[in-house]
């Protein structure tokens, strides 16, 4: 089955993600642009989002920043789905924002309309807009209201936002860290 929208936010880094897949012969073919680490499986619900989108599908998948750099079949996978045009836009967000884990998160906006006329993806660091709430922190309205409205209307504001064009990404050899 097919979704016009999917959004998900998968636990980090599952070390046990093949547990009932047959990699070799996998029905769905999620894995047609390179299979995640064995003890890595962040890429294998991307994946499995990307390929549960119809062919104009959207989707939203929150992941640890590790995704948008990390090397190996997790960088070949990345720059698969990058020359196919699917991310359209990555969203940092600050550290120690959800329970279980400290570390910063990102969500990966895809896009399977108009995907291969994409020339570029947008960029928002939105690690600094926060308020400290006990030992976690926490996106204000303010902070989500600006996220949105600077996405949807692809606002470019310095330190904050950037379109990158394909071209750049390329020339990083498809490393998507926000800060470089």
């Amino acid at each position: 089955k097919t979704f016009d929208f999917a959004v998900a936010n998968p636990p980090f880094s599952v070390k046990s993600w093949t547990n009932g897949i047959n990699l070799n012969d996998d029905e769905f073919k999620r894995f047609e642009y390179g299979t995640p680490p064995d003890k890595n499986g962040d890429y294998a619900f991307l994946l499995h989002i990307l390929k549960s989108l119809k062919s104009t599908g959207k989707g939203a998948v929150i992941l640890p920043h590790g995704v948008l750099f990390r090397g190996n079949a997790e960088e070949q996978i990345r720059t698969s789905i990058i020359k196919r045009g699917y991310i359209k836009g990555i969203i940092g967000l600050p550290a120690n924002l959800f329970f279980g884990t400290g570390i910063p998160a990102c969500i990966i906006l895809l896009d399977k309309e108009n995907a291969t006329a994409r020339k570029g993806i947008f960029f928002i660091d939105a690690s600094k807009g926060f308020v400290k709430d006990g030992n976690k922190n926490r996106l204000r309205e303010q902070d989500i209201h600006k996220i949105v409205n600077v996405f949807n209307n692809h606002i470019e504001i310095p330190k904050f936002s950037r379109m990158v064009p394909i071209a750049e990404i390329e020339e990083k050899g498809y490393n998507l860290n926000i800060p470089r």
